[in-house]
C-alpha cells in the first residue's frame, strides 16, 4: 500500500525530466484507464465487448499496440482492485490533466455507461460522482452526456 502511494503521490517537481514525465503519463493512464473499468463493472456485468471496448478506447486514444493496451488494463484492474476509493485515481487526474482532458475523459466514460444501450442508476450515480471528484460542474456533466447521445 505504502508503494501505491508513494507511486501516485511521490514527489512531483514543476519541471520533470523525462523519465519522470514518462512515469507520471503511465500512472495517468492508469488512472483513466481504472475510472473506465469502474463503470463497465458498476452494473454487475463486464462482457467481452466491455473489454473490448475498452481496450480499443486505450489504442486509440493513448496510441498504443494491442500488446500495450491489454498490459494497461490488467495494471489499472491490478491497483483498482487495491484501491480503496476512486479518489486516488481522479486525484492524479486533475493533477495532471487539463479541465478540457478532463470533459475529454467525462465523455468516454460516458460511452463506456452507454455501451449496452441503456443508462444503470449505478451508472448514472458513478457519473454524478466521478465529475464532482474531477471537479466539473452538472452542467459539463450534461454536455459530455449529450454529445455522446448524440453520437449513438
Amino acid at each position: 500500500m505504502i508503494d501505491l502511494v508513494k507511486r501516485f503521490f511521490g514527489k512531483r517537481e514543476k519541471k520533470r525530466s523525462g523519465e519522470e514525465s514518462t512515469n507520471a503519463s503511465h500512472d495517468t493512464r492508469i488512472a483513466a484507464c481504472a475510472i473506465l473499468l469502474e463503470m463497465a463493472n458498476i452494473d454487475g456485468e463486464f462482457s467481452d465487448s466491455e473489454k473490448e471496448s475498452i481496450v480499443a478506447i486505450l489504442k486509440n486514444d493513448f496510441r498504443l499496440s494491442d500488446e500495450h493496451a491489454q498490459s494497461l488494463l490488467q495494471a489499472s484492474r491490478d491497483e483498482l482492485n487495491g484501491s480503496v476509493d476512486l479518489w486516488q485515481f481522479t486525484n492524479l487526474i486533475n493533477q495532471n490533466y487539463s479541465r478540457d482532458e478532463k470533459r475529454e475523459i467525462m465523455e468516454t466514460v460516458w460511452r463506456v455507461a452507454y455501451m449496452d444501450g441503456r443508462l444503470d442508476k449505478h451508472e448514472d450515480y458513478l457519473m454524478h460522482k466521478l465529475a464532482n471528484l474531477l471537479r466539473l460542474t452538472h452542467k459539463e456533466l450534461i454536455d459530455a452526456k449529450i454529445r455522446v447521445l448524440h453520437e449513438v
